[in-house]
């Protein structure tokens, strides 16, 4: 059975967590969200390739995949497939279903799979842990659980005297059960990515694998089985070189160590704090580390020893360490290269190399700057502009000598608006003429085009002849006249300006 395709953001991230971080493929599958038997077959052409991680300096996307997958592969048998227990419990339950009947199904879809006899042994295997309560083992430095507490601090705002409440954030280290806790405004992405990056400030080293709940702004899509994560959250991960495995939902027992956390911060923090009135989230910060320390240095009821003592001794030594640089946050964007060379990023239009038309790249927006890439290159960098409807251009993007290769050019779009009529073309000319760059007015000409396909070219042509004589050079000008239908009523005609005549009015002879 052939493996399904991923992009090479996801093939480098199997080859950064199998290779570098030395992940199990079904922790791997986990982190990327694709099946195990998918990263079995990637990890398998790697090593083929004799490609491990880092990768060679200087492989891009498109020599890699080609490295991965040559024209002709003849791929390694794949262990044989496993059905999902879960569902096959399941159907055992209704009537008439038998488990002979399920492997007969299961046949049809692997035939290469287990033979009857095997499969139930498998099956009878997986149904007697159904009942167990198995004690989790972590070692030391591998894994920290976190995730946002039930119940928040009240903050007054002294202005307006509104009451919000501050979200609590609590990080826990398997080993030690270390924690960290932190009340962030709100559980949005960028709060979430801070207190992550405050978490592992604060213990000094990063855990090798990170496991939140399926909270929206870490996983994207919330699945039992393949959670996704949002590409900022798989971003900064990459970053501290920590693998993320979202918990499975609906099964506590994957994050009792920050369910344990979370309801110690609130019994010994939160519930502490409960007479406190509080007027900013930096006062409420400042108890909570003071009672944090209090938690941390606090014995153990049942073991001669505190979490402070068990993180220096056991957590400490083995956590990865940090970069050299903190995560500067980021948001990714997918955007289509227009005609013009320009994509759109919030309003904004920032330039390309003017090859890439039509195609399809990557924006990373950070505060003060905005990456574009290609295929995992970056092509461009531009300084962020949060102005709406303006250009940020390159000058070594426009094509210069390469112009008779570009699909459009001023003169070929003033013929085609010529085609609709005089007025349209001369709108058409001025909003290319009015640019900086004509390439700038590109969009603008190409949206009063398409008017013609919901309205007709004659009235596209009469909206542009009152937009004319109004002087409203735009797109959304024409669009205005044709909704509103002033494209077929008569334009107003001047009317002639008579002088005043009257006995009291002097007139221009009385000073000569």
């Amino acid at each position: 059975m052939a493996a399904e395709r991923v992009s090479m953001r996801k093939t480098k991230e199997i080859l950064r967590l199998h290779f570098g971080m030395r992940l199990t493929k079904r922790q791997v599958a986990r982190s990327c969200n694709i099946s195990h038997s998918t990263v079995a077959d990637y990890v398998r052409r790697a090593e083929a390739a004799g490609i491990g991680w880092p990768l060679p300096e200087g492989l891009d996307e498109g020599t890699l995949e080609a490295k991965l997958f040559p024209g002709k592969t003849i791929l390694v048998p794949l262990e044989k497939p496993l059905p999902q227990w879960t569902d096959i419990h399941k159907e055992l339950k209704r009537k008439g279903v038998t488990l002979q009947l399920l492997w007969i199904e299961y046949k049809q879809q692997y035939p290469e799979g287990y033979q009857y006899s095997r499969f139930c042994e498998l099956y009878q295997r997986w149904a007697g842990t159904l009942d167990l309560s198995l004690r989790q083992e972590y070692r030391a430095g591998e894994k920290l659980f976190v995730d946002f507490a039930g119940k928040g601090i009240e903050v007054i705002n002294p202005l307006t005297g509104e009451i919000k409440e501050a979200e609590i954030f609590v990080a826990v280290l398997g080993a030690s059960n270390y924690t960290y806790a932190e009340a962030m405004e709100s559980q949005d992405i960028p709060s979430w990515i801070n207190a992550h990056i405050h978490a592992f400030e604060y213990f000094g080293g990063v855990a090798r694998i990170t496991i939140p709940d399926n909270l929206k702004s870490g996983v994207s899509k919330a699945c039992r089985y393949e959670p996704d994560l949002s590409p900022t959250y798989q971003d900064m991960a990459e970053h501290y070189g920590t693998a993320v495995i979202p918990a499975r939902v609906a099964r506590p027992k994957d994050k009792a160590k920050v369910e344990a956390g979370v309801l110690l911060v609130t019994r010994w923090i939160t519930a502490a704090l409960r007479h406190h009135t509080f007027f900013s989230i930096r006062e409420v910060n400042d108890k909570v580390m003071e009672l944090l320390e209090r938690l941390n240095t606090r014995k153990f009821k049942k073991l001669d020893s505190t979490r402070r003592e068990l993180f220096e001794t056991l957590d400490k030594p083995s956590l990865l360490p940090l970069p050299q640089t903190r995560y500067q946050y980021a948001e990714w964007k997918k955007a289509r290269v227009h005609i013009d060379y320009h994509i759109e990023v919030d309003g904004h239009f920032y330039s390309v190399p003017y090859q890439l038309v039509k195609k399809q790249v990557e924006a990373r927006l950070m505060a003060q700057t905005l990456e574009i890439l290609y295929k995992g290159n970056r092509i461009a960098t531009h300084r962020r502009s949060y102005e709406k409807g303006r250009f940020t251009t390159i000058p070594e993007h426009r094509p210069e000598k390469h112009r008779k290769y570009y699909e459009w050019t001023p003169s070929r779009i003033i013929q085609w608006a010529e085609k609709t009529g005089t007025d349209t073309a001369a709108v058409v000319d001025h909003i290319l003429s009015s640019r900086a760059h004509p390439e700038q007015g590109y969009r603008s000409c190409l949206g009063i085009f398409s008017l013609a396909k919901k309205y007709s070219q004659e009235r596209v042509e009469a909206a542009c002849r009152r937009a004319v004589a109004i002087k409203a050079y735009s797109y959304k000008s024409v669009k205005s006249i044709l909704d509103t239908g002033f494209d077929q009523q008569p334009l107003p005609e001047e009317k002639e300006v008579k002088p005043i005549e009257h006995e009291n009015i002097r007139g221009e002879g009385y000073y000569c």
